[in-house]
């Protein structure tokens, strides 16, 4: 076989070659600081889709937890003063 076959898609109308699949997943090891900071600079395709995903679940709990730290920052001040006009400005 080819290394340059295509992949049908579950309705079967889009089309997507190893070739495309390999590009993706080298952009994605590229974004990734964990495995963008190793020496190695291949990583299998399996372990680049982990290591995204792992990355978004920490990136979602840090999301969450500065939000709950921003609510808890928002409940303890004065809406009209200083620092609450300086927060609004930060976040619209």
């Amino acid at each position: 076989m080819s290394s340059r076959r295509s992949r049908q898609s579950s309705t079967g109308s889009s089309r997507i070659s190893d070739d495309q699949i390999i590009e993706l997943v080298s952009k994605l090891q590229q974004l990734l600081p964990e495995i963008r900071n190793r020496r190695s600079s291949k990583a299998s395709a399996s372990k680049v889709l982990q290591e995204t995903c792992n990355y978004i679940r920490n990136l979602n709990r840090q999301v969450d937890d500065l939000s709950d730290r921003l609510s808890q920052l928002l409940s303890t001040i004065d809406a009209d003063s200083p620092e609450a006009a300086i927060i609004r400005s930060l976040i619209m």
